[in-house]
């Protein structure tokens, strides 16, 4: 493996546990100011940071070469953080977490159909367990299926055309224009939405915001620079960290623990993305 390779895994490992990070707490802040405000927080506050750091620079990082994927590729990561943060503020973190996990899958699918990837049958046949164990959690027909819990499904098929999208204008942008460009569309559109919405934080309110911000800029700067050193097949699985991550804060955090067809689900979901990218990494 490459050195690029191995820098790659180390950045989408920190932007997965960045990410978990922000949505333990935005499931904190939520019910305290609402989930557009928090998602326009979350936006506005990342904005901020990133133009401060590139203020000395900002013409040269303004200019892109791909100014309509720029837009689309931040008009879907705005809609995965949108479906997600609905998500978690109504079901368990673990829950959405593991819903969101077919994310990788349809990173491997996406990366075939429209990057040239590569797709052999092993990945074909993990796709469709990942998807029996998105199932397995969902449990449509039952009287424990959630509604609300379509929400992290929307949000894995929204961030991963995002993830494609930036692996498509990776190599050839600076991580500081893609960064900027998702920041700045979020911010424009989020502050048409949120005065209806809007209300004042309290103090611990304003600690949140203040992880939200943090945490999510590190998680787009990591995520950014992952899928600009390496492939979006190779790095999909490693998604899977976040089950963890999302466990751990959802117990500690919250004081809520997954059911056995949650584990279970999670489970297949995440075995059926590491047996297929384990072979298909030994067998090219």
């Amino acid at each position: 493996m490459s050195q690029s390779s191995r820098q790659a895994i180390v950045y989408m490992v920190l932007a997965i546990l960045f990410f978990t990070l922000m949505d333990a707490s935005v499931k904190a802040l939520a019910p305290r100011i609402g989930v557009i405000p928090s998602l326009w927080a979350r936006y506005t506050g990342q904005m901020a940071l990133v133009l401060v750091l590139v203020l000395p620079r900002l013409r040269r990082v303004a200019r892109t070469k791909y100014p309509r994927l720029q837009l689309l590729r931040s008009l879907m990561l705005m809609g995965a953080t949108w479906f997600f943060f609905i998500g978690i503020s109504r079901i368990p973190l673990t829950d959405a977490s593991a819903l969101m996990a077919v994310n990788p899958v349809l990173i491997t699918l996406g990366a075939a159909l429209f990057l040239g990837e590569a797709l052999g049958p092993r990945r074909i046949l993990g796709i469709a367990i990942a998807m029996i164990g998105a199932l397995i959690v969902l449990r449509p027909g039952t009287g424990l299926f959630q509604p609300a819990a379509l929400f992290p499904l929307a949000a894995a098929a929204c961030y991963s055309t995002y993830a494609l999208l930036t692996r498509r204008v990776g190599p050839d942008e600076d991580v500081w224009t893609s960064l900027l460009y998702t920041g700045l569309v979020g911010t424009i559109i989020l502050s048409l939405i949120v005065p209806p919405y809007w209300q004042t934080p309290d103090t611990v309110g304003w600690g949140l915001i203040v992880l939200v911000v943090g945490f999510g800029t590190m998680g787009q700067l990591s995520l950014i620079r992952a899928f600009s050193q390496g492939e979006a097949a190779m790095l999909a699985p490693y998604a899977y960290c976040g089950l963890g991550f999302a466990a751990a804060w959802s117990a500690a955090f919250f004081g809520e623990y997954p059911d056995i067809w949650t584990v279970l689900g999670a489970l297949v979901i995440a075995g059926a993305g590491l047996y297929v990218w384990h072979r298909e990494m030994h067998n090219r």
